[in-house]
């Protein structure tokens, strides 16, 4: 079996497709509000909006933090294929606020749009990592698993480019306000044909202090072994790959002097070389859910990564930067995106098999609020690594020195994703 066999299963297929439209819904909404902000919206706010962009970055993954104990305990009390459908029916309703909020310009409600779509990314999130394991033989997971990861950064390169690239060209508004809707409808229409996939915890009660909830998650997770270090695994994923989709402009213009057709080059190529990563596991692994792979690719990012940042040199001038013509016209940028296809894929390699674990280590009536406790942990991860990136490059470091202590911090990680598969197999 091949993982592209599962999209011909009822039991996977429709969950793909709901889950795919859902990350570039948000993405493209999330990205050209963004735009919108900045560079029409914003100009006569403080910092030219750039207070509000950011605002709105922070208000998507803020219902991560808030309710994400609450999503994952919904997620095991219910039926999960009839708890998709209601979150789904939520996105319509987040997508016409957001095509309202386009069409009346008002960043207030452009902003309450973005916080909507987070809050229902919050609750699917248990859900369709939740539900895999209800449906599909523990030999698929890797293959399922893989193909999700391939199938959200595909999504996401789709909904940041769109977002971003039509919001300000003629039409663009009523482009965005269709597709967000239209996408929105599509992904409940596929939600439909999801099996059931009945409740494990009927009779537990749903907590509503969010803050006691969300600090039981966590101390619930850290209980049972293997569960915590494989969460903190996999949001170093997050943590990494969000440093680099951050950064990736500014380490193109500051150090090769290059334009944004570069950092679109950069964005398909870590995108092409995740999901090739992620789908190469289930073959690596003959489908049997392991972490042998995982101190290998948390070698590859360290390693791939340090070359990534050491070979970088000027391509261009600071009045004249080269765009992606001329950019491959040099060897040298071959190399960097050798580099950055092996980094990204090693990180498929990395993170597959810990999404897997953790699915197959948690407990059935527990699982979507195991998964719930790991979005906690990504939320934080990326938002504590955004501010602490921050305050280096306030304080004076460059680009370069952020992401080669990165790379340094995979080596670290290496060493720690070598103990965890080592205690993995003997627990086996």
């Amino acid at each position: 079996m091949t993982p592209f066999d599962l999209l011909l299963r009822r039991r996977f297929l429709p969950l793909f497709v709901t889950q795919f439209l859902g990350a570039f819904n948000g993405n493209l909404y999330k990205n050209a509000t963004i735009v919108l902000i900045l560079y029409r919206l914003g100009q006569d706010q403080l910092a030219g909006g750039k207070v509000l962009a950011t605002l709105a970055a922070g208000l998507f993954v803020l219902p991560f933090f808030l309710f994400s104990a609450t999503a994952g305990q919904l997620a095991d009390r219910h039926d999960k294929a009839a708890m998709i459908r209601l979150t789904k029916l939520l996105e319509i309703a987040a997508a016409l606020v957001a095509a309202a909020a386009l069409g009346l310009g008002q960043a207030w409600l452009l902003l309450a749009a973005v916080f909507l779509l987070g809050l229902q990314a919050t609750f699917f999130g248990p859900l369709k990592y939740g539900i895999l394991p209800d449906h599909l033989a523990p030999g698929e997971l890797l293959a399922a698993n893989g193909l999700v990861e391939a199938g959200t950064f595909v999504a996401i390169l789709a909904g940041t480019m769109l977002g971003s690239l039509t919001i300000l060209g003629g039409g663009g508004v009523t482009l965005i306000q269709a597709v967000v809707v239209a996408a929105a409808v599509a992904g409940w229409a596929a939600s439909l044909a999801i099996p059931p996939a009945p409740a494990q915890a009927r009779r537990m009660a749903v907590g509503i202090n969010i803050f006691g909830q969300t600090w039981q998650l966590l101390r619930q997770a850290a209980a049972t072994p293997q569960l915590l270090p494989t969460m903190m695994g996999v949001s170093w994923f997050w943590l990494v790959g969000a440093t680099y989709l951050t950064q990736f402009p500014a380490y193109a213009k500051d150090v090769l002097q290059a334009g944004s057709s570069v950092v679109t080059l950069f964005l398909a190529m870590f995108t092409i070389g995740i999901s090739i990563g992620s789908l190469l596991c289930h073959r690596l692994l003959k489908g049997v859910v392991s972490l042998r792979l995982a101190p290998l690719g948390a070698l590859g990012m360290a390693l791939f990564g340090l070359d990534f940042v050491t070979a970088g040199t000027p391509f261009g001038s600071p009045g004249r930067l080269v765009e992606a013509v001329a950019f491959l016209a040099h060897p040298a940028a071959w190399r960097l995106l050798a580099d950055l296809l092996l980094l990204s894929v090693c990180s498929g390699l990395y993170v597959v098999p810990l999404y897997a674990l953790l699915q197959q280590r948690a407990d059935p009536a527990h699982r979507a609020r195991v998964i719930a406790a790991n979005n906690v942990l990504n939320a934080l991860f990326m938002t504590v690594t955004a501010a602490g990136a921050a305050g280096l490059l306030g304080a004076g470091f460059g680009i370069r020195d952020l992401l080669f202590g990165l790379a340094l911090c995979n080596l670290a990680v290496t060493g720690l994703s070598y103990r965890q598969s080592r205690r993995a197999a003997q627990a086996e």
